[in-house]
Formats: structure tokens, sequence, C-alpha cells
């Protein structure tokens, strides 16, 4: 389980990184226009987020 829950967090790590790392002045761009959103709005965003990532677990497993 310890080993499933460290992969899964070095892969987030390796996606997250993509971005940054491919587009760094797209990257910029997104956290510029998501630093303008209320906090209302970012919660939406997060909320999404997580459930279309529950939804590809339930779909995974």
């Amino acid at each position: 389980m310890t080993d499933t829950l460290l992969l899964a967090f070095a892969l987030m790590l390796v996606i997250e990184g993509a971005m940054p790392f491919i587009a760094p002045s797209v990257w910029r761009e997104t956290f510029r226009r998501l630093i303008q959103f209320s906090d209302g709005q970012i919660r939406f965003v997060g909320l999404t987020s997580m459930l279309v990532g529950l939804i590809f677990i339930m779909f995974i497993s």
C-alpha cells in the first residue's frame, strides 16, 4: 500500500512538472490568471479537479 501511494505521488509530481518544463510562459500566464479568481472560483476549480480524479480512480479500480 505504501509503495502504491509513493508511486502515485511520484507520478503526480511528474505530471505537475511537465507543464512548466514544456511551456513555462503558458504556465506562468495560467497562474497569473488564477490569482485574479475569487476564493469561490478557486474552490470550484479544486472541487472539480478532485471529482474528476475520483471518477478516474473509480473507472481504473
